[in-house]
């Protein structure tokens, strides 16, 4: 993903997401900026057609909706922050095959694990990537998931 990528983000979060789960540019933006290495970006001839936002963290820590990455010095997880694919392109397998290349990306990094929140239920197709949902006590304390809409469900898998 590039900052030139920013504007068609936008465009599939909006096409996805309520109001209320949108997440404004310079948050976005800012993520791009603290993890560019773990953000991808699917094309098709309309441009931006899917995205995936993650970084590094530790297993547990659950990034607020809303609030700005910040990725672990010492990370064992690649965290999956938001996946979204637009409407006129879904079932071309761009959530699996950007899912597919960032856990590769956390595999070859030596990460032990991918976490993430499950919203919108979503959660049948993470459990196809090998996620398993976790008690809402394996996060770490603090805002987290509960900053996430009520059905909302953190999820984990090993990487190994």
């Amino acid at each position: 993903m590039r900052e030139s990528d920013l504007d068609g983000v936008l465009r599939v979060q909006a096409a996805c997401y309520p109001a209320a789960m949108q997440e404004p540019g310079p948050i976005v933006l800012a993520r791009l900026r603290a993890a560019p290495g773990t953000c991808a970006v699917a094309v098709d001839s309309d441009g931006v057609a899917g995205y995936l936002f993650a970084y590094p963290s530790v297993l547990g820590a659950v990034t607020d909706l809303g609030a700005p990455f910040a990725p672990a010095p010492q990370p064992d997880t690649l965290y999956l922050h938001d996946l979204a694919v637009a409407p006129h392109a879904l079932g071309q397998g761009l959530a699996r095959g950007l899912a597919s290349h960032l856990l590769a990306l956390g595999r070859e990094q030596g990460l032990r694990w991918s976490a993430l929140v499950s919203v919108q239920d979503s959660a049948a197709f993470w459990e196809t990537l090998g996620y398993r949902a976790a008690a809402a006590a394996a996060c770490a304390p603090g805002r987290g998931l509960a900053s996430y809409p009520g059905d909302s469900l953190y999820m984990r898998r090993p990487l190994a």
